[in-house]
This record gives structure tokens, sequence and C-alpha cells, in this order.
């Protein structure tokens, strides 16, 4: 009967209706009863088609799921751990009862066969997918996410029989190991999301913190070959792999334009990814969504992205190696909501105008070097809501017009050049939560009308100009969470106790003002104080370790750095803190640094975690004091310590930077630093032995190793790891003999080399011109011989240095002439690639910056410089046994700041193309056998601060001009044939002087770049390149 109802219903439409038969010659009344036996057969079908219909729809809501389905879901539920939640979420899988009405259960078209299984976000624990799973073969839709698996790997066998999954969704479920190939065979596949969520969290004037609401233990899947995996996905429209290691696949744009043509959404935050992004990309026309958050990506960010007219959200937050100017086409696509360029120190651009009717939402250019005035059309853009311009580059007049977004609810603001007042009009964003002012000019007291804003939770205004006391009226603004009054011109005294008035408050900080801090009268017992998180009162005049801390429960971060405290860091300040610690919880940071502090009050492991511990520039003698649980950067720099605990690597498990320079550790390098750390900085101490191997081996994540100024000796250890990471190495001034290790190619990240002052020996290292990115190498004071420039070509080894800016090989035994197509090749030397305002620098984990210092000699002094600019141009080849004629060559660099040449036996004349050295500071040629007279050119190079010629076979005049006369006679002294001024030799017989055509050259930057002190003589150099001060210092060799 069930079988007939179905095709009764589909014949309803097409049978016609078979007139009954009346007599011929019938009455009226007859053709009238004709025509109601016709109209009631018509409506008696019709009922029987939609009664048959309505009873086919009924029995298949209720035919119930197969036995095979009902076993395997039952199996799977016995596979998850007996919980609360699993018995909550459970309740309806019962024995008997029809699986397909069970909770996160779907059949299909009346044949009892499951083709939806949704566990998501169901708090179940399980110890691996079982295999029951892959029995239900009609599933199109699977979510097992927010679940967690307890860091098992994926079945390598299975998936493949779910031939019909259209979604599946595996993310955030605490899974790990490689993502199985099987996947991949999933044609029908149309979503695919294995990522893990990971949520950045800012902290005004602290820095972010990266978190996952599965806790410290979350594992990270793997995919080796993201080609493969992909090749037959081609229905695919959704794909997130967020936190999926790719860091393999340099291939991943190739594979996703081959593969995926139809793709929509695309993120692959935090996946490792480390190359270039390719024009292929540019294929993928649908893109909806790009989010590529956190990876290590190269390169320039692609025009190609402004035409993507379907593009809804740009993430590229977090990518420290992309470069280049952002097309301003990419803020005018219609459909474009979110823009998130922040974290990207090297991408520059200006924002253009935006026109009213776009949907922008969230704008973000938080940390990048975009630049240029604020247009005044960003006010029209009704639609925004978050609205972060936090890049120190903008300048002029903030536009009064941002005053209009009544929507937004987030507002930051930076810029070195900002003029102007704190403006009033902020007081017209109702809808604010958010106000952060940093690194700009404005300037004035705060605005008393800014407690209008109630919905005001954050107020920031750091490193700006703020001035007058820091108002009242701020007490009366009872929502704040956050208030950050830092590196102002704030005055006056503040008492601690006053802020307890804001009951929310979870973040203070008055740091780096003109204020005197005081805790306030002691009414600690009568007190209800707010769950403050966060104390920063650095540089804020305080005497006495505040006991306020005594009463803070939820602290989370202290920064009572340059202060004038002293004496013993009080031991109930550690137990207090302590309460607050554990292996999965504790301090975010925790500095006491640059104050008198002589104990620390703890022998060994202080008893807290704290993901940063800065316990630098005091007066701490001992051991160092490691936290009992792993910290993440630790800074001791700059005591007394004299040793480290026996076996640390566990309390450096999680750790990524390490600075214990300039203390008194002695005795071997302990393999416990051997961890995986980033910054290794153990300079300035009296370590010896050799160099542990395992540092090197370790590279394949360590980017900064200073092991300068201790007491080291061997060889360098020649197993670099053939992943090696490293950007900065310097084991200057120590007593390190044999040659360079040919493993060190594999480190082709490596910008800085720094070997000078040991006993290391061998020809010059040729084979490193294979490191792409090397710029400062530093080979000065040791044992190198022979020739510098390859005499021929013929070699496989060019010996080609692009990228080098600062060379200094002097002190060494090369000999031989100078190759004069070797300078040609030194283009870095000749080609200005970067932002002249941009210094040497590596960021770290919690925004720690580890900036370049190298010592140089300048003006026949060792000095050391700090804040390198990636302009600076230095040459040194001087006290060595090079011979012949200075090569002409030479003038082609025309970006050096620095040339020194001194001290050898080259022969000939001064190249007249020296004049083109424009930007030369200072020039030594002394000591040579350099013949001729000295040429004109040379007194046109108006930067030129320090010059010296002596003790050569100059002849002829000096010549004449207003910046030449600034030098005195130890500049020309030891040239026998050389007269004139300001040598008291007088030239005679002449006929014509030798007078330079003075024209001067500077051209306006905007920087200084040359800054003389008196005329002519001064510090021009050591304040362009250091942004202050060289320093003396000591030179460990003659």
């Amino acid at each position: 009967m069930h079988h007939h109802q179905p095709k009764a219903a589909a014949d309803m439409h097409t049978t016609t209706t078979t007139p009954v038969p009346v007599a011929r010659h019938g009455s009226q009344a007859a053709v009238v009863l004709q025509l109601l036996l016709q109209i009631h057969l018509a409506v008696a079908v019709m009922a029987g088609a939609f009664t048959s219909n309505h009873t086919a729809v009924a029995v298949a809501q209720v035919v119930p799921c197969l036995h095979d389905q009902e076993t395997a879901l039952l199996r799977l539920k016995r596979s998850f751990t007996a919980t609360a939640d699993s018995m909550t979420a459970f309740q309806s899988w019962k024995v008997g009862t029809d699986c397909c009405g069970w909770a996160g259960v779907h059949c299909g078209d009346a044949d009892g066969r499951v083709t939806s299984l949704d566990l998501g976000d169901w708090g179940l624990e399980s110890a691996g997918i079982d295999l029951a799973l892959f029995d239900l073969t009609s599933l199109r839709y699977l979510d097992l996410s927010w679940n967690n698996f307890n860091t098992l790997e994926l079945p390598s066998v299975g998936f493949e029989r779910l031939t019909n999954l259209t979604t599946l969704n595996l993310s955030n479920a605490n899974f790990s190991g490689q993502v199985p190939d099987n996947i991949g065979r999933l044609t029908n596949l149309v979503s695919l999301d294995l990522s893990v969520s990971l949520e950045l969290q800012e902290i005004p004037g602290v820095g972010y913190t990266i978190n996952t609401k599965m806790g410290d233990d979350i594992m990270q899947l793997a995919m080796l070959n993201f080609t493969s995996f992909l090749a037959n996905l081609g229905s695919l429209r959704e794909l997130d792999l967020g936190y999926v290691d790719l860091s393999q696949s340099a291939d991943w744009c190739d594979a996703l334009s081959m593969n995926t043509p139809n793709l929509r959404v695309l993120k692959l935050p935090f996946c490792g990814l480390s190359s270039p992004i390719c024009g292929t990309l540019s294929t993928l026309h649908s893109l909806s969504v790009i989010d590529l958050q956190f990876n290590d990506l190269t390169g320039l960010v692609p025009d190609f992205f402004a035409n993507y007219s379907f593009l809804s959200v740009l993430q590229l937050m977090g990518n420290t190696e992309l470069e280049g100017w952002i097309s301003p086409k990419i803020f005018e696509l219609k459909k474009l909501v979110t823009i998130d360029l922040r974290y990207n120190y090297k991408i520059s651009g200006s924002l253009p105008n935006i026109s009213a009717n776009s949907c922008l939402q969230n704008l973000f250019v938080h940390e990048t070097n975009f630049s240029g005035t604020i247009p005044s059309s960003i006010g029209k853009v009704q639609s925004l809501k978050r609205l972060d311009l936090d890049a120190p580059g903008f300048s002029g007049n903030l536009p009064s017009s941002i005053g209009e977004l009544k929507s937004l609810h987030t507002l930051k603001i930076s810029g070195s050049d900002l003029v102007g007042s704190i403006p009033s009009w902020i007081t017209n964003l109702t809808s604010l939560e958010v106000l952060q002012f940093s690194r700009c000019g404005l300037y004035g007291p705060i605005p008393s009308s800014i407690s209008h804003l109630i919905k005001l939770k954050t107020l920031a205004i750091r490193l700006c100009k703020a001035s007058g006391m820091i108002p009242p009226h701020i007490l009366n603004m009872t929502g704040l969470e956050e208030l950050v009054l830092a590196s102002n011109n704030f005055t006056g005294t503040v008492e601690l106790n006053s802020f307890w008035r804001l009951p929310n408050l979870s973040l203070l900080d008055l740091s780096n003002n003109n204020i005197v801090v005081l805790e306030g009268q002691d009414n600690y017992s009568m007190v209800s104080f707010p769950n403050i998180m966060y104390l920063k009162l650095a540089s804020c005049s305080i005497t006495k370790f505040p006991s306020i801390l005594k009463h803070l429960n939820g602290i989370n971060g202290i920064d009572l750095s340059n202060n004038r405290m002293h004496g013993a860091i009080p031991r109930w300040a550690w137990e207090k803190l302590s309460t607050n610690c554990g292996p999965n919880g504790g301090l975010f940071f925790l500095n006491f640094s640059h104050n008198n502090f002589t104990s620390v009050g703890y022998n060994t492991f202080l008893p807290i975690f704290s993901i940063v511990l800065d316990l630098s520039f005091n007066m701490f003698e001992g051991p160092i004091p490691l936290p009992q649980y792993s910290g993440q950067v630790l800074d001791y720099s700059s005591n007394m310590f004299s040793s480290m605990p026996q076996n640390f690597s566990a309390q450096l498990g999680k750790s990524y930077v390490f600075k214990a320079s300039r203390n008194n550790l002695s005795g071997n390098i302990p393999t416990s630093f051997c961890v995986g750390l980033e910054f290794l900085d153990l300079s300035y101490n009296t370590f010896n032995g050799s160099i542990p191997s395992c540092l090197m081996k370790d590279a394949n994540r360590l980017r900064i190793l200073n092991l300068k100024e201790n007491q080291l000796d061997g060889d360098i250890p020649d197993n670099f790891n053939k992943i090696c990471t490293l950007n900065f190495l310097d084991i200057s001034e120590n007593m390190i003999d044999g040659q360079l290790p040919r493993s060190l190619t594999a480190c082709q990240r490596l910008e800085v080399l720094d070997i000078a002052s040991n006993e290391i020996t061998g020809s010059f290292p040729c084979w490193m011109s294979t490191l792409p990115r090397l710029q400062v190498v530093i080979l000065k004071h040791n044992k190198f011989f022979g020739l510098v420039t390859p005499s021929s070509t013929k070699n496989k080894i060019t010996c080609e240095f692009p990228s080098i800016r600062i060379l200094d090989i002097s002190f060494n035994n090369f000999s031989g002439t100078l190759n004069k197509e070797w300078f040609s090749k030194l283009m870095s030397m000749m080609v200005k690639v970067s932002n002249e305002t941009l210094v040497m620098e590596y960021g770290a984990y919690q925004n720690e910056v580890y900036q370049v210092t190298i010592e140089l000699t300048y003006k026949g002094s060792e000095l050391q410089f700090d804040k390198i600019l990636r302009t600076l141009g230095f040459l040194d080849v001087s006290n060595n046994a090079f011979h012949g004629s200075i090569p002409a060559s030479l003038g082609e660099l025309v970006l050096l700041d620095v040339l020194n040449m001194s001290h050898n036996s080259f022969t000939g004349p001064i190249p007249s193309q020296f004049g083109h050295l424009t930007l030369l500071e200072s020039l030594d040629l002394s000591s040579n056998e350099l013949s001729g007279e000295i040429p004109l050119e040379l007194a046109s190079l108006d930067s030129l601060t320090t010059l010296d010629l002596s003790n050569n076979k100059l002849v002829g005049s000096i010549p004449e001009s207003p910046h030449f006369s600034t030098f005195s006679n130890s500049s020309f002294i030891g040239n026998i044939g050389l007269c004139g001024p300001p040598l008291s030799k007088k030239c005679v017989n002449t006929t014509t002087t030798n007078v330079a055509s003075h024209q001067s050259k500077k051209k306006s930057v905007d920087i200084v770049m040359f800054l003389f002190v008196g005329v002519g003589i001064g510090v021009g150099f050591a304040i362009a390149v250091v942004w202050g001060c060289g320093i003396p210092i000591r030179k460990r060799r003659s």
C-alpha cells in the first residue's frame, strides 16, 4: 500500500478525468448530473492524492535508523570519557530509541542512514576517534569541534570511506601529528576546518598575548605535502587550517591556485608559511576572506588583492618580514569590511580618501610604517566601528570629522608629527569604549569633558605631550577598566589610594612622567580594592616597596622599574605573587629593573611563573634566580650574578629570550641553555671552555646568539642546524681558534656576523656569499690570510656580497691587490634599498626588541654603536698587507659613511672618483705609499669630518676650500712633498693655486644624518649612525 501512494501523488498532476457515458438524448438535468459527477470524481482524486502524499511524509519521519547505524553511534558514545558534560550531552542516546532523533543526529530521506553528526562544542573528552565513526558512510556533515581528543593523532584510515562528506569540522579538538592523506580523498568536500582558534589580547603599554581557550597543552597538526593533499579537493569553498604546521609547504600559493579554483574562504593563520605571496594566488577570483595572520611571509604585499571584487576580510597581521607599499585601491573595495595589517613593521602606505558608501567596519594599521596625513573623508565612513591608526608615521592635524563617527567604539591614533592639542570632539563619540593616543605630538591637558564618555572602558594617552596635573574628573569615570597615562609631561604628587574609586579598574599605568607617587593614607582595612591585574609605576620616584601589593589578589603584572628602591625585595612580595602562579597561570610581566636592589630573597628558584621577568640593572649577587615555572622572557643583565643553578633546562622549557650580559658568570656555558631559545645573550662575562655544540644544533629556532667578550676557546662547532634561523651571531673578543665552519652556510637568514678579536684563521670566506641577507661582517683582529677577492671567476663561488653594508677585515694578514670588479658588486653600498630611519633590530615574543650593537674604529678609537641605521656604509681594510693601486671602483660606493684603508702598502694616486662619495664622513688612507697630488674632488666632500692622509708620498699643494681648511696638520704630516695650509711648509714655484671649486652638495633629508659640532669637525658620524653618542670602550688587543 505504501508503495502506491507516492505514485498517486505524482500522477495527480497528469491524469485526466474520463467522462461518464449518458444517453445521447438525455435531459438538461442529466447533463448537470454528469458535470457534478465529474467534479466529485476530480475532488476525490485530488483528496486521495493529498492524503497519500501526507501519509508518505509522515512515514518518512518515523522510519527508524538502521541497526548498524545505531550500533556505530553507541560504540562512538562509549569511546568518550564519562563526565558530567558527556552524560548531559548523550542523555537522548539510549538503546531502543530511534537514533535519528538523538541530539546532534540527522538522517536521510526515509532510509534510516545518518547523514549529519554534530557533536560540536559538547565538551567531550576522548582518547581518539573510534573507528566506528567511519561506519556512518552516508555522512554529509561531521562536526567534532571544541572537544578534547587529548593530543591523539587522527586515524590514518577511515576518512576515505566518508565519500559523501561535504563538511568536515575538526577544529579546536586537540589533535596532533600529521593530517592523514585520506582526508584529501574526500572529493565532495566543500568546507574543511582543522584549525585551532588563537586570540590576540592587546594590553595598552604592555604588549599582546596570544591565547587559546584550550589551555597550554594544545598541540599542533602538521601537513608535509600541501599540494598532494589538495589535489582532489576541487570542490572546496572554505578552507581553515589555522595553526596547522605548513612550514614545509613553500608552494602553498601554487597548490591552492591549481587545485581549489572555487575557494571563497582561505584561512591559514599561524601556519609557519615563510615564502612570498606569489602571483598565482590572483587566479582565485572568488575569494572573500583571506586570513594569513602571524606567519613568516616575505616580500611585497601584492597589488592583486585590490582585484578581488568579493573580498570582505583581509588579515595579514604579524608577518614582520612583509614589506613594501600597500596599494590604496585595496581600501576602495566595495565589499571590504575588515583590513588588518597590524604588527607588520616594514609595510608602508598612506590612507586614501575612502568613499562614504564603504562597508568598512574595521581598519587596523597598528605598528606599521604607514605615514602621511589622516584624510578628513574617513569621518564620512559611518560604518566604521574599530579604527586603529596606531602607526607613528602619521602627521598633521587630526581631522575633526572623526568626531562624526557615531558607531565608533575603538579609536587608536598615533603619529610623532601629529600636531595640536588633545581634541575636544572626542566627547562626541558617545559609543566609544576604547580611546588611545600614543607616540604622538598632541599636547596640553586632558579635556574635562572626557568624563562624558560613559561607555569608555580604556583610556590610554601614552608617549605623547599631555601635561598638567592628572585630572581628578577621571576618577568619576567608574566604567574605566584600563587607565594608561604613561610617558607624558604630567606633574604633581599622586596618591595611589585615590584610584581605588574606580571599581572596575584592572590596569593602571602612571609610568615615566614627572610625578611622585605616594601610597596615601594607610586605611586599607576600610577600602574595597578594584581587581587590579596590571600595575605600572616606572620612574615614579618610589623609594619603598609598595605595601598595596599585599591587598591585590589578582595581580598579573607589575612594573616598578627606574625607581629608587634598594636593599632586598621583600619575601612577602614573592609569597604574595606566588599565590597567582602555577604551571598554567601566573604573571604576565614582572619588572624590577633599574633600581638598587641587592638581594632577591631566594637562592635558586623563585616561587613564581612570569612570562616576562626583568631584574636587570640592579646590584644582585649570587646565583641567578630562575622562576620555578618557565618564563618566556628572562633578563638578568648588568648585575653581579656569579653562577647558574644546576640542571635548569626545565625552568627554560618554554623560554624564548634569556639575557644575562654584564655579570660575573664563569665556568663552562651550561648545556641547559640548549632548549630552543630564540635569543641568548651571555656577553661580557667570564665563561670559558668551548662553545656547546648543542647551541648550533639548536639553531633551528635560535635567532640571536651573543657570546661576546668571554674567555671561550676551541673551534666554532661545525654542526649548524640545516634549518638554521640565526639572524645575529657575535662571538667576538674571545680566544676562539680554528676556521669558520662551512655549515654556517645553512644560516640563510644571517644578517650580522661578528667574530672580531679571536684567533680564527683561514682565507677570506668567499663561500659565505651564499648567505643572501648578510649585511654586517666583522672579521677584524684575527689571523686570516691571503687574497680577499678572487683573481678569476672560474671558481664556482663568485665571492659576491650584494647585501653587505658594513665590512671590517682590519688587523689580519690579508695580502695581494684589491680587485676592482669585486667592489662593483657591493650593491648595498651603492643603491639605497631601506627606509633610512630603520635601525637593525630584531623583535621577539612580547614586544622584546634586540638592537644590534657593534664596535667599529672611528677617529682612531674603538667605539660601541647602538641603533645601527640600515643605511650605514662602512668599509675597513686597514692594518693588512695589501699593495697595488686603490681601485677607482671604490668611488661607486656612494653610500659609504666610513672608509679606512690605512696601514697597508697601497701605491699610486688617490682616485679622483672618491669625489663621488658625498656621504663620506671619515676617510683614512694614512701609512701607505700613495703618491701624486690630493685630488681637488676631495675638497668638495661637505660631509667629511675626519681626514687622515698622513705618512704617504703625496706631493703638491693641499687643496684650498673652506671645508678643507678645518683639518689640522695631523691629517697631512709625513708627506714630504706636500705644502700649503695647514702645514707650515709653503708652496713655492707654483703658477696656479690648487683651489677647489666648492659647491655645496648637501641635501635636505627627513632625519639628521650629519650633525656637526663646531665648524666641520665633530661627531657627525657617531650621531648619524647611533642616534646618540658613541661609547668609548677598552681595546682588548693592540
